[in-house]
């Protein structure tokens, strides 16, 4: 039996299922990663420093207008394949709980309306002084192909700059969403780890914790990032092409 089958006879049987995302699943919306190269005004900086509350201190409009050129970029693109494949499993009838590492929304737009965000949204701002969400609606520029720097606007409450509410290096993940999400890999039958680097801590232990509490982890990447465990199943390729084989598998 190859793996895909495996996987399939192994979610087939879950009844608890935790689904567990990385940028490898948006990748097949268009959506850049890091590792892409960047061009214009963002040609010239590093990535993983714009995500960094001291960047946001030393030039708010830097990052703001980094994040809303992200955003615009979310904004355009569409659920894809992967994102679809992963609606019908949690409309198949069994317990799905789905946590992403991902700050789009594409797994809302896609159907799943309950899903545990690791890191933070781009689609809601928050005050850096206060940390209040923005809950009034905000007109947010269309942002050049090239980027652009923008002021950010302020807190109605306190004056202060709004921000990404994402959770930028150096910060702590939010305790109520990392609470559920360590549930649920504690709970699961099968925790399906797709398109994750298996880098980024804490989130990168999850997988970990469904193997200690004896669940089965199948891993979708384009490289093999398993540990070779008797417990995982390796499906090598593009989450958008083997998801949707390995539920309409797993479901029929």
């Amino acid at each position: 039996m190859d793996n895909l089958a495996k996987a399939a006879e192994a979610l087939r049987s879950a009844q608890h299922i935790m689904v567990f995302t990385g940028a490898g699943v948006s990748a097949g919306s268009g959506i850049p990663t890091f590792r892409d190269e960047l061009t214009g005004l963002w040609e010239r900086q590093d990535p993983q420093r714009l995500e960094t509350a001291q960047a946001f201190r030393e030039n708010p409009a830097l990052v703001w207008g980094w994040y809303l050129w992200r955003r615009q970029q979310v904004m355009q693109a569409k659920p894809n394949a992967a994102h679809q494949a992963i609606h019908r499993l949690s409309g198949s009838g069994r317990s799905v709980t789905v946590v992403t590492q991902n700050i789009d929304d594409l797994h809302e737009r896609a159907g799943n309306q309950e899903v545990l965000h690791l890191h933070g949204s781009l689609m809601r701002p928050k005050c850096f002084a206060c940390h209040r969400f923005v809950v009034e609606p905000l007109v947010f520029p269309i942002i050049p192909a090239e980027g652009a720097l923008i002021e950010p606007p302020r807190c109605r409450r306190c004056n202060g700059r709004l921000r990404p509410a994402i959770v930028w290096f150096g910060e702590y993940l939010p305790p109520g969403v990392w609470k559920a999400a360590s549930q649920a890999a504690r709970q699961c039958d099968i925790l399906l780890s797709i398109g994750t680097s298996g880098v980024v801590r804490p989130a990168a232990d999850l997988p970990d914790i469904a193997l200690a509490s004896g669940a089965v982890v199948i891993h979708v990447n384009n490289v093999d990032v398993s540990m070779n465990g008797p417990n995982e199943i390796m499906l090598i390729g593009p989450a958008e092409k083997i998801l949707p084989q390995l539920i309409a598998l797993a479901l029929t």
